[in-house]
């Protein structure tokens, strides 16, 4: 029998990254029942620090847990949909942006890398189904195609260039194809 795993609410995001290295060794292992693993990462996405901390552990890990999202996973993702949408949609943005910055700095390795975590993203997209995702895509859209609107600081904040802000709406229309 197994000790649950969960994170504290006011977990800070080192810690966060921390969790889920633990939490991924454990299911590398399948060390941790479907209902432990799901109530793991509910505890952890519930909080924003955890969310982002979790993302960008779960997302850019090296095995390939994050390319099949396992049940418990997308269960764990569905209980927290303001942090996980909003989580989801930026980093879509951010890895499709940052792949061609890779490719700007002669870096295939890493826009490769980049390219995994917009699509292990999407797939969680897809399998998490949830409605605020839509939302939010449409509004980082219309913010990378207008230059104004709810996203505009987040894409001034990380300098996005027209380039990138093209893909960054390319990228988010393509995960909102059904």
């Amino acid at each position: 029998m197994t000790e649950t795993l969960l994170a504290a609410n006011d977990i800070t995001f080192e810690d966060a990254i921390a969790f889920t290295q633990a939490l991924l060794a454990q299911l590398e292992t399948q060390a941790l029942s479907e209902a432990d693993e799901a109530a793991a990462i509910a505890s952890l996405v519930g909080s924003e620090n955890g969310a982002r901390g979790f993302f960008v552990t779960y997302l850019t890990d090296e095995r390939s847990l994050a390319d099949q999202p396992s049940a418990a996973v997308v269960r764990g993702l569905q209980t927290a949909p303001d942090h996980v949408a909003e989580l989801l949609v930026k980093n879509v943005a951010m890895s499709s942006a940052m792949a061609i910055t890779h490719r700007r700095n002669e870096d295939e390795t890493m826009a490769q890398n980049s390219q995994r975590v917009r699509s292990r993203t999407a797939n969680l997209i897809h399998l998490t189904q949830i409605p605020l995702v839509t939302e939010k895509a449409q509004q980082l859209v219309h913010s990378a195609i207008t230059g104004a609107g709810d996203y505009q600081t987040f894409l001034n904040r990380w300098g996005y260039d027209a380039e990138q802000r093209q893909v960054i709406a390319e990228a988010l229309e393509q995960v909102l194809v059904p």
